[in-house]
């Protein structure tokens, strides 16, 4: 498994997504929420593979409880860096400093019993707007309930870009795939980088857009077919199936930290492994790729928007 440095950390470049152990998740979704006895075998081939990041949020449904007993009972706690969120804060809480500070300071709590954890390993603010209360974090962090402090953003480059030149996060969860480039291609990447800053990315396979059968794909997002069609022959051409294509093109982009995939079955977890093994691509395939990709609306990019 590559790895990437980061802190005190080493990394394994492939991040496993957790959501779908609390809750059915993503439109490509056709197995449902995997039942516990499936979460402990996902962990197990994911943590033997050599994956030492997982993903969760206290808004994943039952996510960080189901991830903190399979943790707890395969004994690998103490070898991996799990990545939660704080819930969402109300309009009131975000209005108000007091409420906000009880708000965040129950949710990590609440993620620290959840999970099993004394200190969180990274903790991330859910949405742009509730990180105005990054305050609060660096003071828990003061305590010891966490190590780092971040944000998870939206697909808008500008908000992450502040985030990083102001120094207010060490670490930032950004959407990004071959077809949304809106922030590889603000600089975002390699500015995080230079200033230390962890760089998780999601939604690689645009939350499934990229991969599920084309005939199921919903009548509003038909507009992908052209140029996933082009992505398709080039990976074909490169000898790899479109899956291997998406995740590796983010794998290769410099200044990223860790790129997500979310399972459902230990036969993903295989695959993702086997991807992520072959590495970056050739520069010639990233050349032709970058051509490819035609400038695509946002009602096709943005999940939120579907």
């Amino acid at each position: 498994m590559l790895t990437s440095p980061w802190n005190h950390y080493r990394l394994s470049r492939l991040m496993l997504g957790t959501v779908q152990f609390g809750m059915p998740y993503g439109v490509a979704n056709r197995t449902g929420q995997p039942a516990y006895e499936d979460v402990l075998a996902i962990v197990a081939a994911a943590v033997e593979g050599g994956v030492n990041g997982f993903d969760t949020a206290a808004a994943y449904g039952t996510s960080e409880e189901v991830l903190g007993w399979a943790l707890h009972e395969l004994d690998v706690a103490d070898r991996v860096v799990v990545v939660t969120k704080v819930r969402p804060l109300a309009a009131a809480e975000l209005a108000d400093a007091a409420l906000a500070s009880r708000a965040i300071e129950r949710s990590v709590a609440d993620s620290r019993q959840r999970l099993r954890l004394d200190c969180l390993p990274v903790v991330l603010f859910h949405r742009e707007a509730d990180a105005v209360h990054l305050d609060v974090l660096e003071a828990l962090k003061q305590k010891g309930a966490l190590r780092h402090a971040g944000v998870s953003c939206d697909n808008r480059p500008g908000p992450a870009a502040e985030f990083v030149q102001a120094g207010q996060a060490s670490a930032l969860q950004l959407p990004g795939n071959v077809l949304d480039q809106r922030h590889q291609r603000s600089g975002v990447f390699r500015d995080a980088a230079a200033r230390g800053v962890a760089v998780f990315i999601r939604s690689v396979y645009l939350q499934g857009l990229l991969l599920m059968p084309e005939d199921d794909l919903p009548p509003g997002l038909r507009g992908i077919v052209p140029v996933r069609r082009r992505l398709a022959t080039l990976a074909a051409q490169g000898g790899m199936s479109l899956a291997e294509l998406a995740s590796r093109y983010m794998l290769s982009q410099d200044g990223v930290t860790c790129v997500l995939a979310g399972v459902e079955t230990v036969a993903q977890v295989r695959e993702n492994l086997a991807i992520f093994a072959r590495g970056p691509l050739p520069d010639d395939m990233l050349d032709a790729i970058d051509l490819a990709i035609p400038e695509l609306p946002e009602s096709l990019l943005t999940p939120r928007l579907w």
